[in-house]
């Protein structure tokens, strides 16, 4: 089994094609397109937008290599039976409650064009995609069966937005014993000061949640 090593923060991270997956979070167009959620909420989507080149090259440096790569997307059923009321009144009073019809159906609904993966980043036959009711990939789904059953033990994981879908899902990974290898460059929030601050929480405290380094490490190492 050959290891790559990669520079990253605090310390080398270490991982194996066989044992490692690339998970992208929520690259949809309702958090990174015009008229989405996110832009409804008055988000500025200029900056999750922007990683979407960065995502793609790192998805193309995993497809080459054969790694296991889980597209994560978050939405609820038509009827929202699985959308906490709390979470339908903090959008509603925001101005974009789940489920309202928007420019892409209605917001955050499965099925919905919105709910969509964007085109850049469209999953190809043997790619995982994953519906999550809330913010982490582990709530209410069988992301960690998946995981076990592949003999998956590293995470590779980017996405948006850094400090909500991104951060959760990391922590749960963590709990659960898996080792998480945040790609910063090819994560976003809408305010660059919560993407800041989330990296650092992640892998301050000699890696209390995992590591940080940056997509064109990984690929260098994968060269290498």
């Amino acid at each position: 089994m050959k290891l790559y090593t990669v520079d990253a923060l605090p310390y080398a991270y270490e991982f194996s094609l066989e044992e490692t997956a690339l998970v992208i979070i929520d690259m949809q167009r309702d958090f990174c397109a015009p008229g989405g959620f996110g832009e409804k909420l008055g988000n500025d989507i200029a900056l999750t937008r922007g990683i979407i080149p960065i995502v793609r090259r790192m998805l193309e440096a995993a497809r080459e290599k054969g790694m296991l790569v889980i597209h994560t997307r978050e939405g609820h059923r038509p009827d929202l039976s699985d959308c906490p009321p709390a979470k339908l009144n903090r959008g509603r009073k925001q101005g974009a409650g789940i489920g309202d019809q928007g420019p892409m159906g209605r917001i955050l609904v499965r099925g919905e064009y919105g709910h969509g993966i964007v085109d850049e980043l469209t999953p190809i036959d043997g790619e995982i995609i994953l519906d999550k009711p809330g913010k982490g990939a582990f709530y209410s789904t069988d992301l960690e069966l998946i995981l076990r059953t592949r003999g998956i033990q590293k995470l590779l994981v980017c996405g948006v937005t850094t400090h909500v879908c991104v951060s959760t899902t990391i922590r749960e990974a963590n709990d659960r014993g898996f080792d998480c290898l945040l790609l910063r460059d090819c994560s976003a929030a809408f305010d660059p000061a919560d993407h800041e601050a989330t990296v650092r929480s992640i892998h301050q405290q000699g890696g209390i949640f995992g590591w940080a380094t940056t997509s064109d490490k990984v690929i260098d190492a994968l060269k290498a």
